[in-house]
């Protein structure tokens, strides 16, 4: 049972936080849901779609689901096309998070109830956010820096490559912000490159980080990422000068794809940070459920996107190091053993 599951149940008791529509669900009723991702790029996108569609046809409702291929444009005309099929509710994973205004705005204008999903739109009057904690993926990524140039380095000191997502995403910039703000506590910590990456391209990613090894000579401490991808390109960039090693270029990413995940588990990476998919999407698709039938959902916390304080919940992430792949991704049926380190090992 999810949280929100859990929530109705409560209230159905208390009678407090949903007001429960008197004539029970048809079939015909079924509430249609619209999904729209920014990308399947990342691997991760297609465990969104499976659990968010196998979560909301459990509740009676039914899935329109289309991505975007990071293209704003497109997704716009996704999102018309969904309205014009009847959509009674959109859940949305922006493109553009600075740009999204106006898409949910044609939403609400044909009385659709807005969720957002995983990046939230800014300055936009949606009805709820679900998502992943962003802030802790930068927070989780910047204290294990830490305690990773204490152990190798013997002092907190060093040069930062910060490797950013889309520029103006809010999701990069949530993963970012602890970083920054880190380093400021720590003087002989100097982040010598912030660089955002159109489309969070790993070919991109490679780029840069090939170039500052070339201004830095090879000397740059650490990689830290906003994604498996941008991660990826790191590491390729650092395979060419014979520096994919965790124990000389501490790289973190996030989202745990597969190839990272394996690139943790034969010391290559440092860091990645699990994003568990499930309590996301199935958060997601109960809360969209609820709005469409009229019940008002309890959420964790406020966030303000600019235009207004958004109704939100908050999905946790775990640290994924080379110690604790069998405890987190393994044990979490993310990955089989087989999968992470090969048949037998």
């Amino acid at each position: 049972m999810g949280r929100v599951t859990a929530r109705i149940a409560g209230v159905l008791l208390g009678a407090s936080l949903f007001v429960v529509p008197a004539t029970a669900q048809t079939a015909e009723d079924a509430p249609k849901v619209g999904f729209l991702l920014k990308t399947m790029q990342e691997e991760r996108y297609e465990r969104d779609r499976r659990a968010f569609t196998a979560k909301v046809e459990s509740l009676g409702g039914t899935v329109l689901f289309e991505s975007a291929d990071n293209d704003a444009a497109l997704q716009g005309r996704q999102l018309r096309s969904m309205l014009q099929e009847g959509i009674d509710v959109l859940v949305i994973q922006p493109v553009d998070t600075g740009q999204a205004g106006l898409m949910i705005k044609q939403a609400l204008d044909q009385e659709v109830k807005v969720v957002g999903y995983d990046s939230i739109p800014l300055n936009s009057p949606l009805d709820f956010m679900v998502m992943q904690d962003s802030w802790a993926v930068g927070r989780i990524q910047f204290r294990e820096l830490v305690s990773w140039l204490q152990r190798t380095r013997g002092r907190v000191g060093g040069r930062i490559a910060l490797i950013r997502g889309a520029p103006g995403d809010s999701n990069a910039g949530a993963m970012s912000a602890p970083i920054v703000s880190g380093v400021a506590d720590y003087p002989a910590l100097e982040i010598v490159v912030d660089e955002s990456h159109e489309a969070w391209s790993p070919e991109a990613a490679r780029r840069t980080a090939a170039d500052a090894l070339r201004r830095y000579d090879g000397k740059i401490d650490a990689f830290l990422c906003n994604n498996s991808g941008l991660a990826r390109g790191v590491l390729e960039a650092l395979e060419t000068r014979g520096l994919a090693d965790a124990d000389r270029v501490y790289v973190a990413g996030a989202d745990a794809d597969l190839a990272n995940v394996r690139a943790v588990a034969r010391g290559a990476q440092a860091l990645e940070i699990w994003k568990p998919i499930e309590p996301l999407a199935h958060e997601a698709a109960e809360v969209a459920i609820a709005l469409v039938r009229d019940r008002s959902v309890s959420p964790d916390r406020t966030i303000n996107n600019g235009f207004k304080p958004i109704p939100t919940i908050v999905t946790p992430v775990t640290a994924v190091t080379r110690s604790t792949i069998e405890d987190t991704v393994i044990a979490g049926g993310f990955y089989t053993r087989e999968q992470v380190f090969g048949v037998g090992e």
